[in-house]
């Protein structure tokens, strides 16, 4: 009589990790936690070790925290292969195997993908390469953004007011720096929490200083003859002197590697069941390829089985440990992520937390505090 596959596999299988940061680090410790001894490797297109991304548009910016002192705890020894500093570029689904920047391949028995999102870019790359011109996702981009802030620019200017547009600008306020917010809706937050939010937060820019500017786009980025940013043109015809621009547009996900490969992976996303086995372009669900963590879409059974994309800490964790779980469990044994989206913000001296999801509320009651005090509760 044969052994189970998992159980074999639990034993000797080789299972792979695209991605070395919150999911993918959380997901190999409870691989090891429950008892898998085989191969594992880990895969990173960064040179460090998986770090902590919330402090570095808070602490970190504020030199609260050294960009090196990030790094994230470890549960326990791991007894993996790090592959850090070289990309994954492509998978190869019939032959079992992940091709990497450097020309090597990696072949897996179980793969999980959790390369995560990317900070989007300024469109347009000869302005993008300007001096002065910064994303905030990584902890390089963190030293970057941290060392300009310290030599004291006259002003900076955040493209965009979302969680971490709105961050940055608050830290940079405390740290009394001239700001200008340019925000294409009419107040910050609002794609995520509603315009009620959204008006308490424009207060809260401009009480703390911020020069905020909404309805507006950012047509252009102008440089001086040395290739240094010294202007934003706005599409209200006006114009705003800066010597710092930080892109807070959202982000995209890294699912470009995947091209071909077979998956049902795109700029939403890689497409996974609820128990975070990967789908593959015909809809039919695989068997040895999962996904977790920000690059991860999934149906949710409490949001009637709407595919949900969630940047958020606690998911990644979450998704993670169901999906190491189920890589190396029987099918009667494994379990669905069913975690209820939940986030926080810090910026202006207010803690903003998130539990569901707001922005599929058609209207907000205020159910405790007041909107005027800025301690409140707002159920959707």
């Amino acid at each position: 009589m044969h052994e189970p596959y998992h159980e074999w596999l639990r034993r000797e299988g080789r299972i792979v990790v695209v991605g070395a940061s919150l999911a993918g680090l959380r997901a190999a410790e409870t691989l090891r936690a429950e008892g898998f001894t085989g191969s594992l490797t880990m895969i990173g297109d960064e040179p460090h070790p998986p770090y902590d991304r919330p402090p570095l548009s808070k602490a970190v910016l504020l030199g609260r925290a050294a960009p090196d002192r990030t790094e994230l705890p470890r549960r326990r020894e791991l007894d993996a292969e790090w592959r850090l500093g070289v990309a994954a570029i492509g998978l190869d689904l019939a032959g079992r195997r992940v091709r990497l920047a450097d020309g090597g391949e990696v072949p897996y028995d179980r793969l999980l993908i959790a390369t995560g999102v990317r900070a989007r870019p300024w469109p347009d790359e000869d302005q993008a390469r300007l001096d002065g011109v910064f994303v905030l996702r990584t902890r390089d981009d963190a030293v970057r953004l941290h060392r300009r802030l310290k030599a004291s620019p006259r002003r900076v200017f955040v493209i965009g007011a979302g969680f971490t547009g709105s961050e940055i600008a608050s830290a940079c306020r405390q740290q009394g720096l001239a700001v200008t917010v340019a925000e294409r809706a009419d107040a910050p937050l609002v794609g995520a929490l509603g315009s009620v939010v959204g008006a308490v937060a424009a207060d809260l820019h401009r009480e703390g200083g911020v020069d905020l500017r909404t309805n507006v786009q950012v047509t252009a980025l102008e440089g001086d003859g040395v290739g240094r940013v010294r202007a934003a043109h706005l599409s209200d015809g006006s114009v705003v002197e800066t010597d710092v621009v930080v892109v807070a547009l959202g982000a995209v996900r890294n699912t470009e590697w995947l091209a071909g490969s077979g998956l049902a992976a795109g700029p939403r996303g890689v497409a996974c069941d609820a128990g975070c086995r990967a789908f593959d372009v015909g809809g039919i669900v695989t068997d040895d390829v999962f996904v977790a963590g920000d690059v991860a879409r999934s149906p949710h059974p409490l949001f009637g089985y709407q595919f949900l994309s969630l940047e958020h800490w606690g998911n990644a964790v979450a998704q993670a440990e169901v999906a190491a779980h189920n890589m190396i469990s029987g099918a009667s044994d494994r379990r669905p992520h069913l975690w209820v989206p939940a986030f926080w913000s810090s910026q202006f001296g207010v803690n903003i937390k998130s539990i569901g999801v707001p922005s599929m509320g058609t209207e907000i009651m205020i159910t405790q505090g007041s909107l005027a005090e800025r301690r409140f509760v707002g159920v959707y």
